[in-house]
């Protein structure tokens, strides 16, 4: 078993409010559930307007469709015009890694261009 995860620092566009935020994040957290079946959520800067942290996570039987899946999460996000992603990093940790042998494999982002 493989857990893949995504953490993404998203810069948002025009938004002047908590309640603009909301109307540009929850379309792409939906996008995201329908598109990838992951889990997703905004997970950080919930205070900021234009700002906001999503994490996604994914668990698969092999490392290579967790990294499939992930790399094309940060596509979607990152092609979108309206958000600018300030950040993206990937995790994959395998089931020994969870039951208590060596950490997590970190993987850099390699981003939209």
């Amino acid at each position: 078993m493989w857990i893949g995860t995504l953490t993404l620092d998203i810069l948002l566009g025009d938004v002047h409010s908590l309640k603009e935020k909301r109307s540009v994040v929850r379309p792409v957290v939906a996008e995201l559930r329908r598109r990838f079946a992951v889990s997703t959520a905004e997970t950080g800067s919930l205070d900021l307007h234009r700002r906001v942290e999503i994490g996604v996570a994914v668990v698969a039987a092999d490392r290579a469709h967790c990294v499939e899946v992930i790399s094309a999460c940060e596509d979607l996000v990152a092609r979108r015009p309206e958000l600018e992603v300030l950040s993206a990093r990937a995790r994959f940790l395998s089931g020994e890694d969870v039951d208590g042998h060596p950490g997590p494999a970190t993987v850099p982002s390699q981003g939209v261009s």
